[in-house]
């Protein structure tokens, strides 16, 4: 009995502070690297990862850029452009010594190749979301290249893109690992935040998705990006497009603050309902971990609360 209601306490105490939370609470979050996981703390950012003998390898060290410590991009619809530039950079840099932890320090990948790596997606991200797009929505809506209803036509085809995209890569056996991997950081945030310990047998039940994912801010961005870009269809094509990739600081900001704030209201019918569309799409993004990968998440997460004692190889991505 008295187990059962400690329970219910627990969830009763989550369920407010996600409904109440005030501004100042800190959503810790994370991304997936190869076998491991990046959690970024208040004030320092931990990375975790398992070597091929089995050991798990963390390192964590503190946020010194300005964009994590002026109070500038602390501020609502900065925060949006600041975690979009974290999500590219500091994923990168974890990606990096991941890739040393997996392969050795000569496998070390140059600061020059990360810098054209990371070029070559961006092209390729907007290529694939913002040309694809465009071309599609031409081909389907025979009008002139001035049109709001090619710029709707647009937004819902960037939707279906996204989607086909997790679809197809989640196919490829070390993405489908990675994604794991993404799921054990999403049961760890989750069970954190639902007040009980974090260690594997309170994180295996925990959900794999949260509201508070990459996955489901691009979800949020691609129905931001509808309302914001549907007022430049009746711009010449080529002014259209430079407006949009300009515009795309904007998108993410907006879409941040919405992300956070329906996190806060999670437990609510109305957040559940808005909720549902962002956590569908982590279905496709997310994949049940074991255990292995539950330990290394958890590894992360305590480091970047400052729980554990900082171990490993330093830190030189």
């Amino acid at each position: 009995m008295r187990r059962s209601l400690r329970a219910r306490d627990i969830l009763l105490t989550a369920a407010l502070n996600a409904v109440s939370a005030p501004p100042t609470t800190f959503f810790y979050g994370g991304q997936a690297v190869i076998e491991g996981v990046l959690m970024r703390g208040r004030r320092h950012f931990a990375v975790a990862a398992r070597r091929p003998d089995g050991e798990i390898t963390v390192f964590s060290d503190l946020l010194r850029s300005r964009v994590y410590t002026s109070r500038v991009w602390s501020l609502p619809f900065m925060r949006g452009v600041a975690g979009l530039y974290e999500m590219l950079n500091l994923g990168m840099r974890a990606l990096r010594w991941s890739v040393r932890i997996q392969l050795g320090e000569d496998a070390d990948i140059s600061e020059g190749a990360m810098r054209a790596a990371m070029g070559t997606a961006l092209v390729f991200a907007l290529l694939l979301f913002i040309g694809a797009p465009l071309g599609v929505g031409a081909l389907l809506h025979k009008a002139p290249s001035q049109s709001i209803t090619n710029v709707l036509i647009e937004g819902g085809v960037r939707a279906v893109i996204l989607i086909l995209y997790l679809v197809v890569i989640g196919l490829l056996p070390n993405i489908r690992r990675l994604f794991q991997y993404h799921g054990a950081e999403h049961k760890a945030i989750n069970c954190l935040e639902s007040g009980a310990a974090v260690d594997v047998a309170n994180v295996r039940p925990a959900s794999r998705l949260h509201p508070r994912c990459g996955t489901g801010f691009i979800v949020v961005v691609a129905l931001v990006s509808i309302v914001v870009f549907t007022p430049l269809g009746l711009l010449p094509t080529a002014l259209r497009i430079g407006l949009q990739v300009l515009l795309v600081p904007v998108v993410a900001g907006v879409s941040y603050e919405i992300i956070r704030a329906l996190a806060r209201i999670r437990h609510t019918p109305f957040g559940r309902i808005a909720l549902a569309p962002i956590l569908a799409t982590q279905l496709l993004s997310t994949r049940e971990p074991d255990d292995a990968q539950m330990e290394v998440a958890i590894a992360a997460l305590d480091a970047a609360r400052g729980a554990d004692p900082v171990v490993g190889e330093p830190w030189q991505a």
